[in-house]
């Protein structure tokens, strides 16, 4: 039966929404033949003005538009219809005025709650959510959100519920805006891949504010193949602004031929606005290249960079079509640009204004300029203030981040003010300067105590699953069902995991008091280019420049690699290793600590380090061999957590599969304590809820580290790997944790100071302290390494004490070390 002109339009638009553009123009063009209808034939002249405004054509589509609003006899729906697809292609060209009235025209023409008036209130939200009035966008899109509802249209409601979620975005509410937007997704995905890449790219805003900018250039690289696919240039042009703004943070050179392509493609589309915001962000990369720090070296390299006339005739143009914050973005990059690179006697004090409702990006780049342009000119206090007050902001920003994940990695808005900071501090010379801004660094993803999340059975099933495929082994983490997996549990882990209470800093002063005669605080400062150690002891302070540090920075390269070797490979093969191993901690030893303990000597050392230092064990090091050493997130965390000790009175220990000495290494150390607890069988959930009933909790097992996703390291346990986010599971952890397992003490480093993976997981969630190794360790030297530290445990002894006097006892040096309270 043939099908009537009316209802050919209607599945026209279906297919047009979907972006199945050519389905839907021939749809279209059937219809407008099988009608004489005025009303009907203009909506079908519209549908095609938008299908060509979205294939490239945007003109030609307005044109069309306006054919169809001239045509006589509409009535007032079809004439509403045809103002809001003005107001959208006036939108998409950046004349958002223009865009306003028409959108307003139609809506005011249609006096019902219908599904027409619904959609024109989503489109008029988007309009204001570009120039950021965002109560008035927020107003439309609930409204048009209750619309769908009422009619019972699931689709539009998710899409308008999305865009809710991304007017969360720009208020600056991550969880939020992650939360609303992964919602609507799991609707809007299963219609079409055109919509499910358009989610993606919005939530890839979120993950690059959030500082998880690797995964948000998956999801926009994806995205772009997507419209590329379904020829929607427009939209193509926009995943690629999105990409190169995202690889600004750590990738600037990279950034910035993907912005000017992007930029051209605009121009060629007529979508002036978005060509100018292209433009921006290829600019500041040209301004940022030469910035970026990677394992202590500063790479990419600079070029030609834009005059200020060029930064100025952008930054009006941004402006003029309401995209301050980008606007101001661009200026204070070249603010930052200039006080660096301008002859000391040419840096002018230009005045430095945010607009209302900058968002966070511009706000610390407003703060960078300033201390920049100070630390320049020599006034390093005021550089420090002004630093200090864009770090207060951003901290009063990740207050209300309880999740791991997110702290760790939204701390990439401070980067460049920690730089300055820390740069000003060390030219300073003052002791109490570089332990504030040391501290800064170290303290700024620690501050927030997670509130133990709810029981959550549906974090429990997907953890489950996900259980299940990594144990098909191969690359299980690229499975569409595993990434799927990853996303809903970071997002769930994002938003479940509130902050319970904020922990100060300490100064200086607070800290000296703290210590006794035999304890040393080290905390080493890596400012750039440049690394320092500030000791800290009760009767004095130091600070010393560590002036070898290139020497340091070329040994930790085959570090890893030669701790890995030394445990696995034996005979004449083992003993070369082993002697090159020896020669790089003798190495390191020199720099980092001989010349600091000669002089400042101590028993006990509490150490800080910058993430170029991170890997390093510490407790292998000649200087360190017979000191009891902790390695702690921030001297802060440290003093607050020594005044919550505990006394370590019941104990469970956890054999894994495949561990050759697993059962006799849990054997020997359990037989100190008066009851221990050892589980059979050793599963996920067996652990999860014994974690929660003792003291301590040694683990034997296979480990494993996720570079990519740090969360998602974990132990080989009976029945699959109990990951980082099963930790969030336990309504209590132990006191002390024991992780004998391979790699279990790694970490990846996510924005130069903030490292993040099991050992930091248990930590956050209120461990005080963790015995790891960042390596492969022997299976012998561990056995009987920690059945020997047990035996102090058991009598009392703190857990870094107790590590070190088992190594002086048995003679065994190996990588395991104490982090955060192990003293």
């Amino acid at each position: 039966m043939a099908r009537s002109a009316a209802e050919l339009h209607e599945t026209a638009v279906r297919l047009a929404n979907q972006g199945r553009h050519s389905a839907a123009t021939r749809h279209l063009l059937t219809a407008q033949e099988l009608t004489e209808d005025p009303g009907l034939r203009a909506r079908i002249l519209g549908t095609l003005g938008y299908i060509r405004a979205r294939t490239g054509d945007p003109e030609g589509g307005e044109r069309l538009c306006r054919e169809a609003m001239a045509l006589p006899g509409i009535d007032s729906r079809t004439y509403a219809l045809l103002s809001g697809q003005l107001g959208a292609l006036a939108e998409q060209a950046g004349r958002y005025d223009d865009s306003e009235k028409w959108l307003t025209r139609g809506i005011d023409a249609l006096a019902e709650d219908t599904e027409e008036r619904a959609n024109l209130l989503v489109n008029r939200s988007l309009v204001n959510m570009r120039r950021l009035r965002l109560s008035a966008a927020s107003e439309d899109a609930s409204a048009a959100s209750r619309i769908f509802a009422s009619i019972g249209s699931p689709i539009d409601e998710a899409q308008s519920q999305h865009n809710e979620g991304y007017l969360a975005l720009l208020a600056g509410d991550l969880v939020t805006a992650m939360r609303v937007m992964s919602g609507a997704r799991s609707t809007l995905a299963e219609q079409s891949p055109v919509l499910a890449a358009m989610c993606d790219m919005d939530r890839a805003e979120v993950l690059r504010d959030a500082g998880q900018v690797r995964e948000a250039e998956r999801l926009l690289a994806h995205a772009a193949g997507v419209f590329g696919r379904q020829r929607m240039p427009q939209s193509r042009a926009e995943a690629e602004f999105h990409l190169a703004r995202s690889l600004l943070a750590h990738d600037p050179v990279g950034a910035r031929p993907i912005a000017r392509h992007a930029a051209r493609r605009f121009r060629g589309l007529g979508s002036a606005s978005w060509a100018l915001r292209a433009d921006a962000v290829r600019m500041r990369a040209e301004l940022s290249a030469g910035q970026v720090l990677r394992s202590g070296r500063r790479v990419g390299a600079t070029g030609p960079v834009p005059s200020r006339s060029e930064i100025e005739e952008t930054a009006r143009g941004l402006a003029r079509v309401g995209f301050a914050g980008e606007a101001a973005a661009l200026r204070f990059t070249h603010e930052v640009w200039s006080a660096r690179h301008e002859a000391v006697q040419d840096v002018r004090a230009r005045p430095v204004r945010l607009v209302d409702g900058a968002p966070m990006e511009a706000r610390t780049l407003a703060h960078q300029a300033r201390a920049t342009r100070a630390e320049r000119r020599g006034r390093l206090a005021q550089a420090r203030r002004f630093a200090a007050a864009g770090l207060d902001e951003l901290a009063e920003w990740l207050s209300d981040f309880g999740s791991l994940d997110l702290q760790t990695s939204a701390v990439m808005q401070g980067n460049g003010l920690l730089g300055v900071g820390l740069a000003a501090a060390v030219r300073s010379g003052r002791p109490e300067a570089v332990f504030e801004w040391s501290e800064r660094a170290r303290h700024m993803s620690a501050q927030v105590l997670p509130l133990r999340p709810p029981p959550d059975p549906q974090l429990a099933e997907d953890l489950s699953e996900l259980r299940m495929l990594r144990a098909d082994g191969g690359d299980w983490q690229s499975q569409p069902r595993a990434r799927e997996l990853r996303e809903r549990i970071r997002d769930r882990q994002w938003s479940t995991t509130g902050g319970a209470a904020l922990q100060n800093r300490v100064g200086l002063d607070d800290l000296r008091e703290a210590l006794d005669e035999e304890t040393a605080v080290l905390s080493f400062v890596f400012s750039g280019d440049s690394l320092h150690v500030l000791v800290t002891r009760r009767s004095d302070v130091a600070l010393v420049d560590v002036a070898e540090w290139p020497r340091v920075r070329d040994a930790l390269p085959g570090l890893r690699s030669d701790l890995d070797m030394a445990a696995s490979v034996r005979g004449r093969m083992g003993e070369i290793v082993r002697r090159s191993l020896d020669d790089r901690l003798a190495a390191l030893s020199a720099v980092l600590i001989d010349p600091v303990l000669a002089r400042h000597s101590a028993q006990r050392c509490v150490i800080t380090v910058p993430g170029v230092l991170s890997g390093i064990p510490w407790s292998m090091l000649p200087g360190l061999r017979g000191s009891a050493v902790t390695l702690a997130g921030s001297a802060s965390r440290w003093i607050h957590q020594r005044g919550q000790e505990t006394r370590l009175e019941t104990a469970a220990f956890v054999a894994g599969p495949r561990v050759s000495r697993a059962q006799e290494e849990i054997a020997a150390a359990s037989v100190t304590w008066r009851s221990p607890v050892i589980p059979d069988p050793a599963t996920v959930d067996v652990v999860t809820d014994l974690s929660s009933s003792v003291d301590v909790l040694h683990v034997a097992a296979h480990g494993r580290h996720s570079a990519d996703t740090p969360m998602l390291s974990g132990l080989d346990l009976t029945d699959g790997t109990l990951f980082g986010y099963d930790i969030d599971r336990m309504a209590k952890v132990p006191s002390l944790v024991v992780l004998s397992a391979c790699e279990a003490g790694r970490s990846s480093v996510r924005w130069g100071e903030e490292a993040i993976g099991m050992t930091r997981a248990w930590l956050h969630a209120g461990t005080r302290c963790v015995i790891a190794a960042p390596v492969v360790v022997a299976d012998d030297d561990a056995c009987e390494l920690l059945a020997a530290m047990h035996e102090g445990l058991a009598a009392g002894e703190e857990p870094a004490v107790a590590l070190a006097a088992a190594s002086a006892r048995t003679g065994i040096v190996a990588p395991f070390q104490a982090h955060g309270s192990g003293f």
